[in-house]
């Protein structure tokens, strides 16, 4: 619950926003829904010896109980869409970029310009390192089902498919340690299928690209 107020990535930031609102227009039509039925309970309750009040047909009511959800839709649809696209889009020129391959039960991560890889397994899992504030593309895969890479401080979470490559990117906003694991049940080991991202400094990420990974964070 943390993260959903204080998510760690940009993009998390961003998706915060789209998700106040769905929870702000949940909470109004809750409110609207709930008052009309107690005024109905109130208003319409049957008294001893009163006749019984009765209706057929309400155009101007039926018309707004249409109008008015669908309205409701198309502008939560409109706000989605502008928040989800630039998130959805890769951008040209990322500042890093690695290639991530999920596999039962496991990740691999190489980073794009060196020779570090890491390669991880259900017992010792693999740690990705990410530079706080700058833009890196994940090349996203898989070797054999279909995973997920889902990362809950960055509310972001995005499917490894075989022979296909999501690209997406993230911009982590906060140095710290957080929990990465498959959010796809993918066979028996899947609980353990997780990996820890690490978000470190500038200047510690490079080191630990310039010295092949020999040099951890």
């Amino acid at each position: 619950m943390r993260w959903l107020i204080h998510p760690a990535s940009a993009q998390g930031v961003a998706m915060r926003g789209d998700w106040e609102i769905f929870i702000a227009a949940a909470i109004a039509v809750g409110i609207i829904v709930y008052g009309c039925i107690f005024w109905c309970l109130f208003r319409y309750r049957r008294r001893k010896d009163a006749p019984r009040e009765t209706f057929r047909n309400n155009p101007p009511l039926e018309v707004l109980y249409v109008v008015l959800p669908l309205c409701i839709v198309i502008g939560l649809f409109l706000v989605s869409d502008a928040v989800e696209m630039p998130i959805d889009t890769a951008q040209a020129h990322p500042n890093d970029r690695v290639y991530v391959t999920a596999f039962r039960w496991s990740w691999k991560f190489q980073y794009a310009g060196s020779r570090v890889v890491a390669l991880g397994t259900p017992a010792q899992p693999a740690t990705l390192y990410l530079p706080i504030g700058r833009m890196t593309e994940i090349d996203l895969t898989s070797l054999d089902v279909t995973h997920s890479f889902w990362v809950p401080a960055f509310l972001f979470k995005r499917d490894a498919i075989p022979g296909m490559t999501n690209v997406f990117d993230v911009t982590p906003t906060r140095i710290g340690t957080y929990l990465g694991r498959c959010a796809q049940f993918c066979g028996i080991d899947h609980t353990f299928m997780t990996f820890t991202l690490r978000v470190v400094p500038d200047a510690t990420f490079d080191r630990y690209l310039a010295t092949n990974g020999r040099v951890t964070p």
